[in-house]
């Protein structure tokens, strides 16, 4: 049974979602007012990739994800830009997809946005005013906090904690308004020349926490399975939809609550983030660095762990991602001499086992980096069996399937390389290597290399005017 860390409650829990077989799954969007950084990737990443993982043991998972698309730093951007607030939450819709395609995270069953669902935040709103959670104060809306008697009770806060950071957190101005320095804003009363809707309250826009309460319960129903952000959302964003959700409904709102660690960098590890300047967009990484081994590099840590941000660990991914590739690849060119005798039952058997040890890592809350362990097992059979002088087609479609099917859940895409320019060029590249190689009597390396070619389905030729090659199967 799939153990999941529930933040609600601080231990591991058995999974047991609300419907069979159905898992209804909310995770906080962006707010589309920049390109994401790597940071924001790593939650889209990490939360695709336990989504994959439920739909690989057989859930359907309805998965939405909002976009924030009026804001204080959208409407700062507008202004910066001389274009209108839903313009700049166009632009950068459209850039979201075009990053998170690029790394082969999932679009999500629905990805709502606030513009789009302003009638429904609205009487939202007005149901907590109605039950005496909510007050209005000079053309805002506040939700009473200390109203809610679990208030604290995700962040594991105390009140009196709350009450001294809110302190801290509210303007003079807003301080006047508020009847607590612990309530929040549900409604902002708009200022000259800024984006508004009307309201029952005034020319104003949304909170930024109420946005998610209302989209999380209209499209997955009051109560949800699965809640899922940033470990930075946990207090105040999570906390309030808590407050707000539970308010109006009655019911409890997510049954289990999943937050993802940071990204680091720099040696004093700090938490990467627009605020403090310190961050790399995807937008720009992905021009010098593959999707795919930025993908790896993140995937392959448990969710809930840090990320350390570097040349050096991003090369590392690097590496172990093309020795899965190079495992794949060599297979499918060795197919061409493998002979048809049947699936050997031990190889069958060890395959199996590796499949098992992934399941049993991935049940135990996402632990990836144990999981990853047993597909790096099946690489290394791979290119033991491609190396071997007979071997089946079935023994290597066997563990090819496998290397495949596990890192799929990763949101690796293990292909085989067009047969053009691209793989010609690796081909005389290796031949050169080679070449070399015998010129400075590393006979080791020239027979690696020429084993290496051999098990991708290329025959050399050596001859007085060169190396030729030609591919086995023509």
């Amino acid at each position: 049974m799939i153990q999941l860390y529930n933040t609600l409650t601080n231990k591991k829990e058995s999974f047991r979602p609300l419907s069979p077989g159905v898992i209804n799954m909310y995770v906080c969007g962006p707010t589309v007012y920049n390109y994401i950084h790597i940071g924001n990737a790593r939650s889209a990443i990490a939360f695709d990739t336990i989504r994959r993982y439920f739909e690989f043991r057989g859930f359907k998972v309805n998965y939405v994800s909002n976009f924030t698309d009026v804001d204080d730093k959208i409407i700062k951007a507008a202004q910066q830009q001389h274009l209108t607030a839903l313009q700049v939450a166009d632009k950068y819709i459209k850039a979201f997809y075009a990053d998170t395609d690029a790394l082969n995270i999932q679009r999500a069953t629905l990805n709502p946005r606030v513009t789009k669902t302003m009638a429904e935040i609205i009487d939202f709103i007005q149901v907590l005013l109605d039950k005496g959670y909510a007050y209005q104060a000079s053309g805002d809306v506040y939700y009473r906090a200390r109203r809610f008697k679990n208030y604290g009770q995700l962040s594991g806060q105390s009140i009196d904690e709350l009450e001294q950071g809110a302190s801290q957190r509210v303007t003079a101005v807003d301080e006047a308004k508020k009847e607590d320095p612990l309530d929040f804003a549900l409604w902002k009363q708009a200022k000259p020349n800024e984006i508004y809707w009307q309201s029952p309250w005034g020319k104003g826009r949304p909170g930024w926490h109420i946005e998610c309460s209302v989209m999380a319960t209209r499209f997955l129903g009051e109560t949800i399975d699965i809640h899922a952000g940033g470990q930075d959302l946990e207090f105040p964003h999570h906390e309030n939809e808590i407050a707000q959700s539970e308010a109006k409904t009655g019911k409890k709102f997510a049954n289990y609550w999943l937050h993802n660690g940071f990204v680091t960098i720099g040696a004093d590890d700090q938490k990467m983030s627009k605020s403090l300047g310190n961050f790399i967009t995807v937008h720009e990484l992905i021009k010098k660095v593959d999707p795919q081994v930025l993908r790896f590099f993140m995937a392959t840590t448990q969710y809930r762990r840090p990320i350390r941000y570097s040349r050096e660990n991003l090369a590392d991914a690097a590496a172990n991602l093309n020795k899965l590739k190079t495992a794949y690849q060599n297979a499918a060119y060795r197919l061409a001499s493998a002979n048809d005798g049947p699936l050997a039952p031990k190889l069958q058997e060890f395959a199996g086992l590796q499949r098992q040890k992934f399941i049993a890592a991935m049940d135990d809350d996402f632990n990836v980096q144990n999981a990853v362990m047993a597909i790096y097992e099946l690489a290394k059979q791979l290119n033991i069996s491609v190396a071997t002088t007979e071997v089946s087609k079935q023994d290597l479609l066997c563990l090819q399937g496998q290397l495949q099917q596990l890192t799929e859940v990763l949101g690796i895409k293990l292909t085989l390389p067009q047969k053009g320019e691209e793989f010609t060029s690796k081909i005389n590249d290796l031949v050169q290597q080679r070449d070399i190689a015998r010129q400075n009597h590393d006979f080791a390396r020239s027979d690696s290399i020429r084993d290496q070619l051999k098990a991708a389905g290329v025959i050399l030729e050596d001859t007085p005017q060169g190396t030729r090659w030609k591919l086995a199967n023509g």
